[in-house]
């Protein structure tokens, strides 16, 4: 249904079969496909020069934006990614090494935009709507992310396990009161309710559209994101970490340099082939308190996906399916000249009106609840 926008696609990767595998299974849009190591900006920078795009969408692992974007930058393309920057030896990720290309781009009359998935991404969109059209002022975000679903493995991600296991693992944190405050990984949660899903226990954890949201909208008292997870998830999470597997440094192993959280990620189920069997659904969206005029307002926006409608849709489960059809839009009003800046942008500083309407119409549609019981 997109076809009149992206008229040429070009699917590259380290590994050409898989782009040739996606390749044939899209119709009516021309898409080519090529190798290319992302972690090489002159081989990046060769792709573009052939194929000499409009947009690069930025799919790779986190440790790649910055090489993508230097490789943006030399060959004068303009760039989305789903993802911030995270270095490859710690587990840290923040937007500051990404916020910092902002003049580069600027100068170079080229838009980048960060985090256009949906958590980050719709949820950033979910908050500058409510700000627009629902507030005055928003004081109070919970971001809340639920997967009720099953797709009936002992232990599996919904995405990369790599990047999947290193965020979770980390120390939770959250904002509040012009500060930031810690806690111990996974030490906070509660009961919530979820639309369509009943209660879930959710976990406090530290999420990257944190950062970008509570500068762009500094009447933030309050912000913090939760996840829900399983018992018998957290114990295959805890038995990872006790017995060495979460760890993200070298280790010697035959003569052999090996990251045991990479050769996990090598034993354990493929994100990618998990969609076939997974039932249930997926509940995603934003709890905002805040000011109306001059009275208090609670709101809830939120979307709920089907991991079999998804599947049956795209072949892909219900986490990968929310997160690429974002990255869609934004790549969509990008070419259209909506989203279209110079400069370093967070989703949150576009108009969220034309995604919001692009939501509904392309599959994720949205819902809202006023003056309700938000539970945090």
């Amino acid at each position: 249904m997109n076809a009149d926008v992206f008229t040429d696609i070009m699917v590259a990767s380290r590994t050409k079969s898989k782009c040739d595998k996606i390749a044939a299974d899209i119709k009516n849009v021309k898409v080519q496909t090529a190798q290319v190591d992302a972690d090489n900006v002159q081989e990046l920078v060769a792709l573009f020069n052939a194929f000499k795009p409009d947009l690069v969408v930025n799919l790779a692992l986190p440790y790649q934006d910055l090489h993508i974007m230097d490789a943006c930058l030399e060959y004068g393309v303009s760039y989305l990614d789903t993802a911030n920057y995270e270095p490859l030896d710690e587990a840290k990720y923040q937007y500051s090494w990404q916020w910092a290309y902002k003049d580069r781009f600027e100068k170079a009359g080229l838009t980048a935009i960060l985090g256009c998935g949906f958590d980050p991404g719709v949820t950033g969109v979910y908050t500058a709507y409510a700000a627009k059209h629902h507030f005055d002022e928003i004081h109070y975000l919970d971001i809340v992310d639920c997967n009720a679903g099953d797709h009936h493995k002992a232990f599996a991600t919904n995405f990369n396990p790599e990047i999947n296991i290193r965020e979770i693992t980390q120390r939770g944190k959250y904002f509040e009161d012009g500060e930031w405050k810690e806690t111990d990984p996974l030490s906070v949660h509660k009961a919530l309710n979820y639309p369509n899903v009943g209660p879930k226990e959710s976990y406090l954890m530290y999420h990257e559209e944190l950062e970008s949201l509570t500068k762009n909208f500094p009447t933030l008292k309050r912000a913090r994101f939760w996840m829900t997870f399983g018992q018998e998830y957290l114990t295959h999470l805890r038995v990872i970490q006790n017995i060495g597997m979460a760890r993200i440094d070298p280790i010697l192993y035959n003569g052999q340099e090996i990251v045991p959280i990479q050769f996990l990620k090598a034993v354990l189920p493929n994100p990618g082939d998990l969609g076939e069997n997974y039932t249930g659904e997926t509940s995603i969206g934003c709890r905002i308190r805040g000011i109306k005029d001059g009275k208090e307002l609670t709101y809830y926006v939120y979307n709920n996906c089907s991991h079999h409608a998804a599947y049956l849709e795209t072949g892909a489960q219900g986490v990968s399916y929310p997160t690429g059809v974002p990255a869609m839009i934004g790549a969509k009003l990008f070419m259209q000249g909506i989203w279209k800046k110079p400069g370093v942008w967070n989703v949150e500083e576009f108009n969220p009106d034309p995604f919001m309407k692009e939501l509904n119409e392309q599959g994720l549609p949205w819902h809202e609840l006023f003056n309700i019981d938000l539970e945090l």
